[in-house]
């Protein structure tokens, strides 16, 4: 695992400031509480081919609407940035004007889904994969999408499946793996977890959640040392994924080193002071408010 060279040679500390916070009762940080990655609308090659110069930029990409307004790929493209741009309401619009233009057009079907998942209408959500995925069987995305939204529901066996084709057919999607993992996790399977989250990293490390993921996973087959190591990532990349910091004073707690421990909970705390996890480890290490803790 690549890490920051100065990782070691630079020692930071942290103050938690003072505050009422009451103590509170031993709890584990929630396995199935991991955050997924991102999943902007995908766009076929082609698509970013034609619109390239403008694809994240809603303002080009309206124009672009304007000049070719019975052309569902321009509205396809600009709804895909609008998503992008969590401007939910208005990419649903575009992919619904592009449906209409094209009511074969499979990649539409497919991003309307994700925004319609991102908004929790799970049942929308599934009958436009399922209209994707009937108009061409091969698309990957649409069995990811689909994926997530059976393992959000529960549907264990379901998500399974679909993210197993979506990894057949594209064998390096990295999210693909990374909510196989978080279905793995989810059922305590905790080795093919880490092992779906060491694909994902190997396959693209620019974020840090599953870092983070894979540190619960590592925390839950009692490999404290490997958690922390993937903690310590985590939370150079995210400074303020108050996950990472509170799960990173998790593992340092069970490696005994209660100084890092308090300085990862404390940071936890001053990002939000109500966070529950933190408060109750940075008690239980016997964090003192005010007081200094190294963190690295």
């Amino acid at each position: 695992m690549t890490r920051p060279t100065n990782a070691k040679s630079v020692l930071r500390r942290i103050t938690l400031s003072a505050g009422p916070f009451a103590l509170v009762a031993l709890g584990m940080l929630a396995l199935a509480a991991c955050t997924p990655l991102a999943n902007p609308p995908a766009a076929e090659e082609q698509q970013r081919q034609v619109y390239t110069p403008a694809q994240s930029n809603v303002t080009s990409l309206s124009e672009v609407v304007e000049k070719h307004p019975d052309d569902p790929q321009a509205f396809n493209m600009r709804g895909s940035a609008l998503g992008e741009a969590g401007r939910n309401e208005q990419a649903l619009a575009d992919f619904t004007k592009a449906i209409s233009l094209d009511p074969n057009y499979t990649q539409a079907y497919a991003n309307r889904g994700l925004i319609y998942r991102k908004t929790n209408q799970f049942d929308l959500a599934l009958a436009d994969f399922n209209r994707a995925l009937s108009l061409d069987a091969s698309y990957a995305p649409a069995y990811l999408g689909r994926g997530i939204v059976y393992r959000l529901q529960g549907h264990g066996a379901e998500a399974l499946a679909d993210f197993n084709r979506a990894i057949a057919l594209r064998p390096d999607n990295a999210e693909a793996y990374y909510n196989r993992g978080l279905l793995y996790q989810s059922e305590r399977q905790h080795q093919f977890a880490i092992n779906d989250f060491s694909t994902a990293l190997g396959l693209t490390a620019q974020k840090a959640e599953p870092y983070v993921a894979r540190a619960l996973s590592y925390l839950a087959a009692g490999d404290a040392k490997s958690a922390a190591s993937d903690l310590d990532q985590a939370v150079q990349m995210e400074p303020q994924n108050i996950k990472a910091w509170a799960s990173r004073g998790l593992a340092y707690e069970r490696l005994g080193n209660n100084e890092k421990a308090a300085g990862s909970y404390a940071k936890a705390l001053n990002i939000n002071d109500k966070y529950e996890p933190a408060k109750a480890g940075f008690s239980r290490v016997g964090g003192q408010f005010g007081q200094s803790y190294q963190t690295f």
